[in-house]
């Protein structure tokens, strides 16, 4: 049975068609999640906060094998220099458990999302669906449609 949340009663009322899996309560990086869900890394997207000079923090979602380059993302953006805030940070800015950072339950809040491009070769991705313990499985366009999310290449290898 699906877990009623904010995020899965937006995404049933935009129609647009997911599948959620309950993973441990405790928070799980990308690589853990992969194992826990038995699928490739690569499928599993995080969000990242990053902070910028000025402006409203943006978040970023790249594949939980990789990570993201912070001067092909400033690049991307048009900005000098971007930075990684503490987790602790990141939670303050976003009002989210990390583990639990998600665009899908960000929509209007006024932050910017970056999609790296390789969410799009993938087609369906997985991703935090807003709280520990829920991951959402969704077409990629239709998350960067329903986020108004910009697609860039914006992560290296680690």
């Amino acid at each position: 049975m699906t877990p009623v949340t904010n995020v899965t009663r937006l995404l049933d009322a935009k129609k647009i068609p997911y599948r959620a899996y309950e993973t441990p309560a405790e928070k799980l990086g990308a690589l853990e999640t992969a194992r826990f869900l038995n699928v490739e890394p690569a499928a599993i997207f995080k969000t990242i906060v990053v902070a910028r000079e000025k402006k409203k923090p943006l978040l970023v979602v790249v594949p939980g094998d990789s990570e993201v380059d912070l001067k092909l993302l400033a690049a991307a953006l048009g900005e000098k220099k971007v930075h990684l805030p503490t987790e602790y940070e990141a939670e303050q800015l976003t009002g989210l458990q990390a583990g639990g950072i998600s665009p899908l339950a960000l929509i209007n809040k006024g932050f910017l999302v970056i999609l790296d491009s390789s969410a799009r070769a993938t087609g369906e991705i997985h991703i935090s669906g807003g709280q520990r313990g829920l991951n959402i499985k969704l077409s990629a366009d239709a998350l960067a449609d329903l986020v108004n999310a910009r697609f860039e290449s914006v992560v290296r290898k680690p």
